[in-house]
């Protein structure tokens, strides 16, 4: 007995120091957020903030449009995502149901194609949104984002769609439903926990993407919140502002949190899913 309660209490500390080392740096930027600008600087450093301080998050929306940068990138995440996942539901199904010609390489195929990475395509990708004109508009971002998550989202949602029992769909079509119908509303409805953890990638991957951002958008009021945070560590010549960086941080990665503590159970469930099939 008392060997099985060593045992539980090694693991709840192991555990414990696991989830501490993965959250150290979002701690560690979030206390910094919180100190005055003396204690940011001071020489060896504070661990805690003597009190709290919100100046820099007032610095960080004063003199330039730090709102307009997270909603711009808000709004090319949710454009990327809907569209990724519009292509990507029709997709998936088809090769998860229907006789695909080749499909035994198409699994291969785009789980490579998923491992592209995205600065291979900066060039050709410049010259297309250039050639269209789509500089600077949520378009020239939400439309590559989608494409390249593309791969990898019929990938994923194909697995979860092949495990949706056949004999459902069997039983619908003898009741007439056609196979639009019947991945409406029967095959989607039972594969939501996968179709939210997808969603969920896609929507981090544009959130966080720079690159493709910082080449597209050319004007301050088009930047997207990575390029936001990026740029305030030349805003100054004589010191990088790590209080007004962290507190920018905090604002940029509050929004995923709080996505995935509000899909919590369903990204759980998809997850505990996807390690079941996989």
């Amino acid at each position: 007995m008392r060997a099985h309660w060593a045992w539980r209490a090694l693991r709840g500390v192991a555990l414990a120091c696991v989830v501490l080392f993965c959250l150290a740096p979002f701690l560690w930027q979030l206390l910094t957020s919180l100190k005055p600008a003396p204690e940011v600087f001071a020489v060896p450093p504070t661990w805690w903030p003597s009190r709290i301080s919100l100046e820099s998050y007032r610095a960080v929306f004063s003199g330039r449009p730090f709102g307009r940068y997270v909603v711009n990138s808000l709004l090319v995440a949710v454009a990327s995502t809907a569209l990724a996942l519009a292509l990507a539901v029709p997709a998936a199904y088809a090769l998860a149901r229907l006789r695909v010609p080749g499909r035994r390489w198409l699994y291969p195929a785009i789980l490579v194609a998923s491992l592209v990475p995205s600065v291979v395509l900066l060039v050709p990708l410049y010259e297309m949104m250039r050639g269209a004109g789509a500089f600077n508009r949520p378009l020239a971002l939400a439309v590559p984002y989608a494409a390249l998550n593309l791969p990898l989202a019929v990938w994923t949602l194909a697995s979860f769609f092949s495990a949706v029992p056949r004999e459902l769909e069997d039983a619908a079509a003898v009741d007439g439903l056609s196979r639009w119908a019947t991945l409406w509303r029967i095959v989607l409805p039972l594969s939501l926990p996968g179709v939210a953890t997808t969603a969920l990638l896609v929507f981090v991957f544009a959130w966080n993407e720079f690159l493709l951002a910082l080449s597209f958008m050319t004007r301050p009021a088009a930047y997207t919140a990575p390029v936001g945070v990026a740029l305030l560590a030349g805003a100054s010549p004589y010191e990088v502002p790590w209080g007004q960086i962290s507190a920018a941080v905090v604002l940029t990665t509050a929004p995923l949190v709080l996505l995935a503590l509000v899909f919590q159970r369903r990204l759980t469930a998809g997850l505990a899913a996807g390690a079941l099939k996989g």
